[in-house]
């Protein structure tokens, strides 16, 4: 979700392109930062940050789980539990400004087993994620779901055309080529980025 550096071309984020699919009178501002999880995000005082300039009416989109699972004390949540206590602080402090929350599962890893079958590499996060917005009545957009089909249907070979895959020597910021089944390129994240819009407006949320 987050923006990259021109250092990391072509990685990026697919909160980079959300602005191309939603109307041109409505602002984009993404917040997003590589490696935070709903944890350290908020300790670090990014939410803090959002809250302060966020206006009633404004959406707030919530996309955590990536970096959850990580072991380290700073990022660790258990899905059932600390995940599940962060993400109520975003819904509550959004939700007190008068602005609304929306939560987004985590992009599908492109990882495939020996029998070409995707796997699971998110856990329990994405059901928690979705099980706490039924709770919280906050709207859901399924993107782990959504991301795990588009790669299903276009397989192990095809869908390396969305992730920041290089032979070596083929662009100058990977001389030694790059294999990296969790970060898109350029035309992932325009794919993925119309993926969430699409979700955006069948939810039938006011952005226009």
């Amino acid at each position: 979700m987050a923006d990259y550096p021109s250092k990391s071309y072509p990685m990026q984020g697919w909160g980079n392109k959300l602005h191309l699919f939603i109307p041109d009178s409505v602002s984009v501002v993404n917040k997003a930062m590589c490696g935070r999880n709903s944890k350290s995000f908020i300790e670090e005082g990014r939410l803090d940050e959002i809250i302060y300039v966020i206006r009633p009416k404004d959406y707030l989109f919530i996309q955590f789980g990536h970096n959850d699972s990580k072991e380290d004390v700073e990022r660790h949540t258990v899905p059932w539990s600390t995940y599940h206590q962060y993400l109520r602080q975003y819904i509550d402090e959004t939700r007190a400004a008068g602005a609304y929350p929306v939560l987004i599962s985590p992009l599908c890893r492109r990882h495939f087993d020996v029998d070409g079958l995707l796997i699971n590499t998110h856990g329990d996060y994405p059901r928690s994620m979705e099980a706490l917005a039924a709770l919280e009545n906050v709207p859901f957009i399924d993107l782990c779901g959504r991301s795990a089909v588009a790669f299903k249907e276009m397989g192990e070979a095809r869908s390396k055309q969305w992730l920041t895959w290089l032979s070596p020597g083929e662009h100058p910021n990977y001389p030694e080529g790059i294999q990296d089944n969790t970060h898109l390129n350029e035309p992932g994240a325009e794919a993925v980025a119309q993926m969430v819009a699409d979700a955006i407006f069948n939810l039938m949320l006011n952005i226009s």
